[in-house]
């Protein structure tokens, strides 16, 4: 799981960059994004097929995913929340919505750490809140 969990944080940092490059260019592209890292960055092998299928299964659902996530969040807009904790929060969607051999739980888990590593001292709390109120809409498994 440790090569997962790398992979999220490579994950975090391609959404990162995608974002700020559709600030420049309105028609920047997910994928692309990925594969620029992964031409000029050493990511793992091993953590390549699961960044792949994160930001893949992102640039397919993103619409969705971001509907979900504003539907969790009380008095905010997802626009206005962070990047970082945006980004989490996508992350864990993905998983949670769209991933069914990764549970909840580690979704949840594994973007509080991100949230802990790479966002501010209230990030996690929030990030918990959001993802919490996530998974109470889920369906049971």
């Amino acid at each position: 799981m440790r090569e997962r969990s790398k992979a999220r944080e490579w994950t975090l940092r391609v959404l990162y960059a995608w974002e700020s490059r559709q600030r420049q260019d309105e028609r920047a592209d997910l994928v692309t994004t990925m594969e620029d890292f992964l031409a000029r960055l050493s990511v793992g092998p091993t953590r390549r097929p699961y960044l792949r299928r994160l930001v893949e299964t992102l640039d397919s659902s993103l619409p969705e995913i971001d509907a979900e996530l504003q539907r969790c969040l009380t008095n905010w807009r997802l626009e206005r929340v962070s990047a970082v904790d945006r980004n989490v929060l996508r992350i864990a969607a993905a998983e949670m919505l769209r991933l069914d051999d990764v549970p909840p739980r580690v979704s949840i888990q594994e973007a509080l750490a991100l949230a802990e590593k790479y966002g501010t001292e209230r990030s996690p709390a929030f990030v918990n809140g959001v993802l919490d109120a996530l998974m109470r809409r889920l369906p049971r498994r």
